[in-house]
């Protein structure tokens, strides 16, 4: 007997069925490669985005990425690879630890010196330049059929436009202008925005200056998004110079921040998140990263007919270091809680706002799982289905597991080794010359002073988190190394076995400080040195402590005005240091390093500071004494 069906089941089951039929044709229509777009912003401290604000209140406002926040997954524990702009740059594109990369600090490719003086300690040497062995994020993504765009700061090599650029490791879209970030002129008094149709600032409709670097991030994505593409979008702000080119803006946080209009163009004073004109940076920041997520949200996929482009786009949003807090005259932002900032490995310096979202990726999820900028390149190819290059190894961890999880288990970010990760490393030889580690809640910091000057190693010991990840003292305001030392000198080891892993250079001792240092009247003396064929060598007298280790430094470029210098182990016979001259070598010298962990340079090397000679004219010239 046939049965009745009522129309509104028929409606509901013919509803149903289309939906998930529909279902089933977007999901097969979705294109196979997801574009990706990494914003890299500069000197973005933690404290700086308004949803990271914590115990005082933060005046800088940040609607768009407050928004953005909400639209996928805040990451709280979030890390730079390093304290510093450049080192966390080549570990994103490269996926190299700074300290296996020898990259740990910017500019460098320069011979070791003392930074003055009365420097007791040395820089080791560290390479001025992402080597183009390394295979990018961009040249992985190309051999999958991407097309790769770069806009904004660069500065992976010795110089903003030294060799090697970005068109020259994978990207097939580069644009480097400063935009708004231009040092003003006469003072940053002065040169404001205004609505003059030839001022190449002129205000928009919302107010805020023009800013090429977003415009040429922009173009990029229009001309490019019919294709599956990805940007690496590296904005100037808010690096110093500490200015704005909007006064409605600087007028608006003085009042914001009840502080008087600025008077002295070259100095401020006022302690903590008080500086107008670094304010008025970051909501341009914000207005400028909003006009990307805007785009992304409002225009159609050319590849997805009926979907935006959002809805195939994975989106990355972090810092290459935390805040810095202050340069010479001016307080520019403020950390706190956390202690320090940028050119320091304490949080201040390296801990980073990091928002991403993309399909599949849960919407307004808060995670207290740690992640690290070392972790993008590994995700972005499980993302896009890239195969990982040959010779490629990576640092970091994959993170896609874990985003497209519940987000409440950590260990599915897994180390190199399958294991849940737990630990991460920074090794930062230069300035605060300290080299840490965190593993789970707790982290030590190695200060190479304390350890080189004093002979002992009073280390530093803090628990950010308790075992539920609950903060403790994220302010590293109670050093627990006296009271746990067993913990401490466990780290310690773990911190020792990262550093001789990735052959981390320490740094050196100074055996020219005026006010002298235990051991430094018996460092060896160089004697003489000379040259056979591409064969160099120098003879040394020991006096006392024995010389471990030696290294060529060279230079193929001598005189140039990105003069650049390199290192390669030299052999150590008796008293004699030789090594083979790599061709087209111009000018050379010896590092000789003790026991002690003394540097002698032959010839010397003077501190950086205090000459303008370059380097190649105190060195061996290539051609000089054939024996």
């Amino acid at each position: 007997m046939c049965q009745t069906i009522p129309l509104r089941v028929l409606l509901f089951c013919l509803t149903v069925s289309t939906a998930i039929g529909a279902a089933d044709v977007l999901a097969d229509d979705r294109p196979d490669k997801p574009n990706v777009v990494l914003i890299l912003a500069d000197d973005l401290g933690w404290q700086d985005v308004g949803c990271y604000d914590i115990d005082e209140p933060c005046p800088y406002e940040t609607p768009n990425l407050d928004r953005f926040a909400g639209q996928g997954v805040k990451f709280w524990q979030a890390y730079s690879p390093a304290p510093t702009c450049a080192p966390s740059r080549a570990a994103i594109l490269s996926g190299k630890h700074p300290a296996r990369a020898q990259k740990t600090h910017v500019v460098g490719g320069a011979p070791p010196s003392a930074y003055n003086a009365n420097s007791a300690l040395i820089s080791p040497w560290y390479s001025g330049r992402m080597p183009l062995s390394d295979v990018t994020i961009a040249e992985a993504l190309k051999e999958n059929g991407y097309t790769t765009g770069h806009a904004g700061k660069w500065h992976v090599a010795i110089n903003h436009n030294a060799f090697p650029q970005p068109d020259d490791q994978g990207f097939d879209y580069t644009r480097a202008d400063r935009g708004v970030t231009k040092t003003a002129r006469p003072n940053r008094l002065s040169g404001f925005a205004t609505n003059d149709e030839n001022d190449p600032y002129r205000l928009d409709e919302n107010g805020f200056p023009f800013h090429q670097n977003s415009a040429d991030a922009l173009t990029f994505l229009e001309e490019n998004k019919s294709k599956p593409f990805f940007l690496y979008h590296a904005t100037w702000l808010v690096h110093a110079p500490i200015h704005t080119r909007c006064e409605r803006l600087l007028k608006k946080y003085c009042e914001k921040m009840d502080v008087p209009f600025p008077t002295d163009p070259g100095h401020w004073e006022i302690e903590g998140q008080k500086n107008p004109f670094y304010g008025a940076m970051v909501e341009m920041l914000d207005y400028y990263v909003g006009r990307i997520f805007h785009y992304l949200d409002n225009t159609e996929d050319p590849r997805w007919p009926g979907h935006m482009l959002s809805e195939n786009t994975y989106v990355i949003f972090t810092s290459d270091n935390g805040g810095m807090e202050r340069h010479p005259g001016e307080v520019i932002t403020d950390n706190y809680p956390l202690d320090k900032g940028k050119i320091n490995a304490k949080e201040g310096g390296v801990r980073v706002p990091l928002l991403i979202r993309g399909p599949g990726i849960a919407e307004g999820v808060e995670t207290e799982a740690m992640a690290n900028g070392l972790d993008f390149y590994p995700t972005i190819l499980a993302w896009t289905k890239t195969r990982t290059p040959d010779g490629v190894k990576f640092d970091g961890a994959d993170l896609s597991p874990f985003l497209n999880s519940d987000l409440t288990d950590a260990s599915r970010i897994v180390d190199q080794n399958g294991e849940a990760r737990d630990t991460m490393f920074w090794h930062f030889p230069h300035s605060s010359m300290q080299s840490t580690i965190r593993v789970g809640g707790y982290k030590l910091i190695r200060n190479w002073n304390d350890v080189l000057l004093k002979g002992n190693v009073p280390l530093e010991l803090y628990q950010l988190y308790d075992a539920d990840n609950q903060r403790v003292d994220i302010e590293e305001a109670n050093n627990l190394a006296a009271k746990m030392p067993e913990l401490a000198q466990s780290l310690d080891r773990q911190l020792e076995e990262k550093l001789s892993d990735s052959k981390a250079s320490p740094p050196l001792l100074n055996s020219k400080l005026p006010k002298g240092l235990p051991n430094d009247n018996k460092v060896c003396r160089p004697i003489d040195h000379g040259r056979d064929g591409d064969s160099v060598w120098a003879t040394i007298e020991e006096n006392g402590a024995k010389v471990v280790k030696a290294n060529l430094i060279y230079t193929d470029n001598g005189g140039h005005r990105y003069e650049e210098w390199y290192r390669m182990p030299a052999t150590l016979d008796g008293n004699r240091v030789t090594a083979t001259l790599p061709p087209g070598t111009t000018h050379y010298l010896f590092n000789l390093i003790d026991e002690n962990q003394f540097l002698v340079s032959y010839p010397y090397i003077p501190p950086s500071n205090r000459s303008k000679t370059p380097f190649s004219e105190r060195a061996f010239k290539a051609q000089d004494k054939k024996q």
